[in-house]
C-alpha cells in the first residue's frame, strides 16, 4: 500500500488549508480516505501507485505542503479513521515528511520504503514532476483544469469555453509541459510499485 502524509508548510502564515486539500483529493479512490490526522496534516492510504502520484502532484501544485509517501504494508483490518491506522507504510510516510522538514527542498516530496535505492529514484522523478506542476501560472491552470489526459480534440472546446484562440490553448499546453508531465507520471508510478514488488 501507499500511505501519504501531507503536512502544511506554514499554517500560521497561510491559515488552515486542510479543507481545500481534502476537497482537491476527494476524487481519488482510497483504501482509507484522505482525512485530517492532526492539526495541519492530511493522511490517506491508496492501493495503486498511480493514485499516489496523482495525490502528491495535487498537493505540490500550490506549494504549501510537504508530501511524504510511505511504501509498505498497513495493518489490517483497516480502521474507519486514518488516525487509527498502523503499520510500516505509515512509519515510512512519517519518516519522509520529517526528512522534508529538516532539508527544505524546493519541491517538497519524499519517498521512503524498504528499498532505499528505488525510493530515491521514485522521489527524483516525483520532484521533476512537482517542479513542472508547481511552476505553472494561473492562466495555464485555467486551461489545464479543463482538459482530460489522453482525450483528443479538446483544445477547440477549451478555447471556446475560455474565450481564447485554439492557438493560445496550444501555447499554454506547451509552456506548461502538460504532455511531458502525463508522459512521465507512469514512470514515477512504476518506480513506486517496484518498491513493493522486490522483496
Amino acid at each position: 500500500m501507499f500511505t501519504l502524509t501531507i503536512n502544511q508548510t506554514d499554517s500560521r502564515r497561510d491559515g488552515d488549508l486542510v479543507p481545500q486539500l481534502l476537497r482537491d483529493l476527494r476524487h481519488i479512490p482510497a483504501r482509507l480516505d484522505f482525512d485530517r490526522s492532526v492539526e495541519d496534516e492530511v493522511q490517506g492510504i491508496v492501493d495503486c501507485p498511480h493514485q499516489a502520484v496523482e495525490a502528491a502532484l495535487i498537493a505540490l501544485r500550490c506549494g504549501s505542503w510537504y508530501v511524504g509517501i510511505g511504501v509498505g504494508p498497513v495493518n489490517e483490518p483497516l480502521p474507519n479513521l486514518i488516525r487509527d491506522a498502523t503499520g510500516h507504510g505509515l512509519v515510512y510516510a512519517r519518516r519522509a515528511v520529517d526528512r522534508l522538514r529538516s532539508t527544505r527542498e524546493r519541491v517538497p516530496v519524499a519517498v521512503e520504503g524498504p528499498l532505499a535505492d528505488i525510493s530515491r529514484e521514485a522521489e527524483a522523478v516525483l520532484r521533476l514532476l512537482g517542479h513542472i506542476v508547481h511552476d505553472r501560472s494561473t492562466a495555464e491552470w485555467r486551461v489545464l483544469d479543463l482538459l482530460t489526459p489522453g482525450v483528443r480534440g479538446q483544445q477547440k472546446a477549451v478555447a471556446q469555453e475560455l474565450g481564447i484562440t485554439t492557438q493560445a490553448v496550444s501555447k499554454a499546453l506547451a509552456r506548461a509541459q502538460w504532455h511531458e508531465e502525463h508522459a512521465a507520471r507512469p514512470a514515477a508510478a512504476r518506480l513506486l510499485g517496484l518498491i513493493l514488488e522486490v522483496r
